[in-house]
């Protein structure tokens, strides 16, 4: 191996040590929060409890996967109540519709990605120079993606706030004392070390490791004889080696021995990795967290927003009133039937004036359930600022979403499904308020028509008290029919093949005997037809 020759003498005199009273990082600004006053959650958070019920589990597993190396999952679990930040996030999310600006912020969060991995792979490094050689090269592609950045950024047509905001910090970071000790201590380091060439023999079981002082390049005579039978570009027959993790037997050998023949070039690195062993500062650490959650999510929408499902910047209001979504459907269900090539139906959702609570009914696999879930996910998705499925949206803000579906029975569990029922129920009843979004989904399901109208009822008017908004399922045609802030929405079939669902959701009264008039038509069971076969 030949590296760059060396023709002077390197300057192994770092730059003097950081004036502590000096600023050493960025003014602190935040793309999640305007006054960086709301700090990113941290540490362990346990997604909520209607996760699982609005599928949003699935939505979070895709974004985070199981390891979740930059800690998003807080930032995925935690809904904002704040308008403001929600619309700060908003406009974060418009720039970087722009491709050019999408293309800077990437490039940024790939190189971090790359400094993380080579910070976290040098305590599995035995060799201490090794290691440090891995901390300069980790500093030097740190240094390289924040410059990229802050040019690539001022380039850039940025109209949101928290963008701007950052830009304008990291171009004070890059101007700073700190900054510009680190880049000159790193090239300084670096160019040193590319400048070492050294010569290594190698006889029978000797390896003898020398300077390099003019001796022919045997890989140059080679590759100069061959020259002349070149016809054209050939195929390169070379093979690519893996690095190995950490250094091998002989190279820790070689290694040792360059130190001893350039011991100025090697102390210079020892100085540098003294100086700056923590060189990632909390503030850019924060900015590579809270743009991978943006990127992440643009990227899990990406292949639908491909394949026309429109998506759209809701509006958010503090006020706990109406819901008015169109062109909106399930977003876990979308992902899924995208990658199969399958269509998504969609669906609008309206809650106006008085109303507060939309009951679906019609018949089964008709789309309920999937509707009940997208009015949840809709509400959690808008509160993390994020773009929510549909061409429109008007949203208010909540405190808590309570939802009921029923959960696979336990063995050892003594409670039977309508106490379940019923506990689970009074439970939200005691913790919703006003701000509260409710979902249900055939709850009292599992008791008689009547109970069920009974409980339903009771439970409706309980709702409508705490003037919360809510989507129930249900089989029970009068709950849907109770009129006021009461909705009646029911799922659709094919006139013409009743058996065949349209998955479409739409305002009508509730009435089980069209489904059942269309199967009797279908199967010649009308009265009509009826009466005609027994006169034949």
């Amino acid at each position: 191996m030949v590296p760059a020759q060396r023709t002077t003498q390197p300057d192994v005199s770092m730059a003097p040590p950081l004036d502590t009273t000096h600023p050493s990082s960025a003014e602190r600004v935040s793309l999640l929060c305007p006054d960086a006053a709301l700090p990113a959650p941290g540490g362990p958070v346990a997604p909520p409890a209607y996760f699982r019920d609005l599928n949003l589990d699935q939505v979070l597993d895709a974004l985070v996967g199981s390891a979740d190396p930059r800690g998003l999952t807080p930032l995925f679990c935690t809904p904002v109540r704040d308008t403001g930040v929600l619309r700060y996030r908003q406009e974060v999310f418009a720039d970087l519709h722009d491709d050019a600006v999408l293309a800077v912020v990437a490039d940024f969060t790939a190189g971090m990605s790359e400094v993380t991995r080579l910070l976290a792979s040098l305590p599995g490094r035995r060799d201490a120079r090794e290691r440090h050689g891995g901390l300069l090269d980790a500093a030097s592609r740190y240094v390289a993606a924040l410059t990229r950045l802050d040019e690539g950024l001022g380039s850039c047509r940025l109209r949101s706030p928290g963008l701007r905001r950052v830009r304008d910090a990291i171009g004070g970071y890059r101007a700073s004392q700190e900054f510009s000790r680190l880049d000159a201590d790193a090239a300084r380091a670096r160019r040193a070390l590319e400048e070492v060439r050294y010569c290594v023999r190698v006889r029978g079981l000797v390896v003898e490791v020398s300077r390099y002082q003019g001796q022919p390049d045997f890989s140059e005579e080679v590759a100069g004889t061959f020259r002349r039978f070149q016809q054209g570009q050939a195929r390169d027959y070379r093979l690519t080696y893996r690095s190995a993790p950490v250094l091998g037997h002989v190279a820790s050998l070689v290694l040792d021995q360059l130190v001893r023949l350039f011991p100025d070039e090697f102390a210079m690195l020892e100085e540098f990795c003294a100086r700056h062993s923590e060189f990632v500062t909390e503030q850019v650490s924060q900015l590579d967290r809270e743009l991978a959650f943006f990127l992440t999510y643009l990227d899990y929408i990406a292949p639908m927003r491909s394949a026309g499902l429109p998506f759209c910047r809701p509006e958010v209001s503090d006020e706990p009133g109406g819901v008015l979504v169109e062109d909106t459907f399930d977003l876990a269900l979308a992902r899924k039937l995208v990658a199969e090539g399958a269509p998504v139906v969609l669906n609008s959702i309206r809650m106006t004036g008085e109303e507060r609570i939309l009951v679906v009914s019609g018949p089964n696999q008709g789309g309920k359930t999937t509707y009940a879930r997208t009015f949840g996910q809709l509400h959690h998705l808008a509160a993390l600022g994020c773009p929510v499925p549909g061409s429109a949206a008007e949203l208010g803000v909540f405190d808590h979403i309570f939802c009921h579906f029923h959960s696979a029975e336990r063995v050892g569990d003594l409670r039977g499904r309508l106490e379940d029922d019923l506990v689970r129920v009074r439970r939200i009843l005691e913790e919703m308020t006003e701000r509260s979004i409710v979902v249900l989904n055939e709850t009292f399901s599992s008791t008689t028509l009547e109970d069920a109208r009974f409980l339903g009822t009771k439970l409706l008017e309980q709702l409508l008290d705490r003037r919360v908004r809510a989507v129930y399922v249900s089989f029970v045609d009068e709950l849907a029919n109770l009129g006021g802030p009461v909705v009646s929405l029911v799922s659709q079939v094919v006139p013409e093949d009743p058996a065949q669902r349209t998955l479409r959701i739409v305002r009508a009264r509730a009435d089980g005997l069209a489904y059942a008039q269309a199967l009797a038509e279908k199967y010649g069971l009308t009265y009509q037809l009826l009466r005609k076969e027994l006169d034949r």
